[in-house]
Formats: C-alpha cells, structure tokens, sequence
C-alpha cells in the first residue's frame, strides 16, 4: 500500500500490537479508511469520484485538524457514493462503515484526539435476511466423487483432503492453509487452528478426516519439514505452505465437476455446508456449534440453524393440536 498519513499507520500498529487484529483484518480496515480519505479529499479539491486521477489521490495530509472536521453528513455522503458511484452491495457498504466506526472509536477512545465521534450514532441498515448458502448432503459427497474421480490430477489426496476437512470441521480458509504439522495431535485425534484474531482453537477429528490426512501424508511421506522449509501441512506444486487462491480455484474446479458450478458458491459455503449438516443431520446443540467454528457470539452461529422445508413441514405437522377437530356442538 502507498505512503499512508502518520495516524493511519499509528492506528494499525495499535490494532495488531495492543488489540491484537490479524494483519489482513487491520489491511482491511486500511484499504476503506484511504478509500474514505481519498473521497474527502476529492470533494475539497472538486475531484470527480469517477476519474482516473481518485486513485491517484494524496491523503498524507489527513491529520487530527483534519479529522476533526468529519461530520456524519460526510460519513453519510461517503456511503452514498459507495453504492452509487461504487455499485457496493449491502455487505461492502456494512464493512465500510464498521471500519470507519472503529477508526473514529479508536481516535476519541483510545488516541483521545477528537472529542466527537462522527460515527457513534450512524447505524448500518439491515440486510434483508435470507439463507446462509450451502451443499445438501448429497451434492457434499458428489463433491468428493469428483475429487477422487480426477484420474489426471497429480494432488487428488491433497485436494480430497483438504474438501473432506472443510466440509466435516467447518473451519475457515485461513485457518485451513494455516495448519502445521507440528498442530496436529499425534494420534490424528485432533489438531489446532488459528482462528479471527490469532486466537487458537482445538478442532477434533473423525475418521473421514484421519483416513484423508493420513492418505495424504502417504503421498508426501517422503518430504520433510527441514527439506521444504516448511512446518506447513497443506503444500503448494512448489513445497510451499499452500496459498488461499490456489484453495479457491480447486474447490471452484471440483465444484464445476461436480456439475454444482451454478450454485455460485464459495469456499465459504463449504463451512456453511458442514455446520448446516452438522445441526440438521446429527443434531449438534447451538452451543457445542458455537465452539466448534470458533464463534464468539452465539447469534452468529444462528445463522446456520436454519430448518428445511421438511423439518418445518415435520414441526407443524408434530404440534399436538394437528390431528383435533372440533365438531361444532348441536343444538
């Protein structure tokens, strides 16, 4: 990233040193605050927003003068401009304001360089609510079929590996192409992960995932830690830890395989499906699946108890008061 103004970068040296933010979440917050910078600073210079010269613009003189000018008309006009001028979705536009909302919070908080923040009562509008996408059971094991089908693939245990763990543990992207071999419990019993905000969590392992880690290792049973230069436990074509794009394309080509590309479904999803089949198939209680993906509030994992249509058919159908009918009386 380019030369950022002093605050900026104090502001991302205390989020990862003191509060302990991952840097690609700190990145994050940096890349919409220089976005919102670039935007008022293209307003007092009478810059179009849809020029070539707004990328090019130089915010190294944002400072505490500066920032104690913003007003939550600016944050407003900011956000309208994002979805007008920007095309940003709901969810682009919620994360905007969320790092605009922790930047001004940190300065009058923490920074105590301004007395007002502009942000404190700008709420985000709701998304309309809608089900977390996701794989049924069946279409999760023609995922696999396609994997272990790929007769001309060189990775196959790899990349079954890899699916196998997403769709039965749930866990993150990042966490996935994280895991070392040094992580992972001797036995195959279970293995640890860094989750948001490096914070550790102890993943178990059932057998699906023990037979597909141990295939796997056979593969590259004859590379060692110290010949590679890696502790990583998923290797890219070059022995390096794997990389999160070379994830994503393999699980968007097995998808395609699969015959499941029109889904549009992420990698992501793939931690949707195996929470969803988790809570609906065998019944796990909210709370163990609150720790099992790693959740810090129990209303994000509720996300992924949504009922099917058969199972709310089925509720209706068990209420006690289904099969009464009451004749009307005589007279």
């Amino acid at each position: 990233m380019e030369k950022l103004p002093e605050i900026l970068r104090e502001y991302a040296a205390t989020k990862i040193a003191i509060d302990g933010l991952s840097e690609r979440t700190v990145s994050e917050y940096l890349i919409d605050l220089r976005t919102f910078f670039r935007f008022t600073e293209a307003k007092r210079l009478n810059i179009q927003y849809n020029s070539p010269e707004f990328k090019d613009i130089d915010i190294t003189g944002v400072d505490d003068a500066y920032l104690s000018k913003i007003t939550p008309l600016t944050i407003n006009e900011f956000l309208l401009y994002t979805k007008q001028g920007r095309e940003n979705e709901w969810a682009a536009r919620s994360r905007k304001l969320s790092s605009l909302k922790t930047f001004f919070k940190y300065l009058k908080l923490q920074r105590r360089s301004i007395q007002v923040n502009p942000t404190e009562d700008l709420v985000s509008t709701k998304k309309h609510s809608s089900l977390p996408k996701h794989l049924t059971l069946d279409e999760s094991v023609a995922l696999l079929e396609a994997i272990k089908s790929d007769t001309e693939s060189k990775t196959v245990a790899r990349d079954y590996c890899i699916v196998t763990l997403f769709l039965n543990c749930g866990m993150r992207l990042s966490e996935l192409v994280g895991i070392d071999l040094s992580s992972i419990d001797p036995d195959f019993t279970s293995l640890v992960v860094k989750g948001k905000g490096n914070k550790e969590r102890l993943i178990y392992l059932n057998n699906a995932c023990r037979r597909a880690m141990y295939d796997y290792l056979v593969q590259r049973q004859d590379k060692k830690p110290e010949q590679i230069g890696t502790n990583a436990f998923f290797l890219s074509s070059r022995d390096r830890r794997i990389s999160n794009k070379t994830v994503q394309w393999m699980v968007y080509k097995y998808l395609d395989l699969a015959g499941l590309g029109y889904k549009n479904l992420s990698v992501h999803k793939l931690r949707h499906t195996a929470a969803t089949l988790m809570y609906q198939s065998g019944k796990v209680d909210v709370r163990v699946l609150k720790d099992i993906l790693g959740h810090a509030q129990l209303n994000t994992t509720q996300i992924y108890t949504h009922l099917s249509d058969e199972n709310m058919s089925k509720a209706i159908n068990d209420n006690p008061l289904s099969n009464i009918d009451i004749k009307k009386k005589k007279m």
